[in-house]
């Protein structure tokens, strides 16, 4: 006998496509997303709280002040160390605009933080070899100033900040 004609099989009980989700489901599921990155959220801005009393405005801006192409540059340096998860870079780049920090710098400062790890490189080696891991980075660091002025030049066209 089949083991899908008795229920047994990989579609599970009843075969077929799984049923269609409510929005009742997908609001569930939002809301379990949601508490779980609260966390996250909440341990990001009381980090950001706690930097912004203990770093003042002008020192941000004393490593930040060297012009476009520098401040991306720095942006993208600061990027690569202290890499991590989107939602933070959003909260922290909001907080270094905020600081007086070019859009240049906050964009290149954005791209690097998710896409480049010198603190992940190890453990990236040995998932997926050295050289691919060492290219990757280098590119998507080679890559996050070009891409960071190319942003901040359309939002400031579109009437944005630069």
């Amino acid at each position: 006998m089949n083991a899908n004609a008795t229920g047994g099989g990989p579609q599970g009980k009843g075969g077929g496509q799984p049923p269609n989700p409510t929005l009742a489901d997908a609001t569930r599921k939002a809301g379990r997303q949601m508490m779980a990155i609260l966390p996250i959220i909440t341990g990001v801005v009381l980090l950001v709280g706690l930097l912004r009393a203990a770093i003042p405005p002008s020192a941000i801006q004393a490593v930040f002040g060297g012009g476009t192409l520098s401040d991306a540059l720095t942006g993208s340096l600061l990027g690569s160390l202290l890499a991590g998860n989107p939602i933070n870079s959003y909260v922290i780049g909001g907080q270094l605009l905020e600081d007086g920090v070019s859009l240049y710098a906050v964009g290149a400062f954005v791209v690097t933080w998710v896409t480049v790890g010198l603190v992940q490189l190890p453990a990236e080696s040995i998932a997926l070899g050295r050289k691919f891991a060492l290219y990757r980075n280098g590119i998507a660091f080679l890559m996050s100033i070009p891409i960071a002025l190319l942003a901040a030049t359309i939002i400031s066209m579109l009437g944005g900040m630069a």
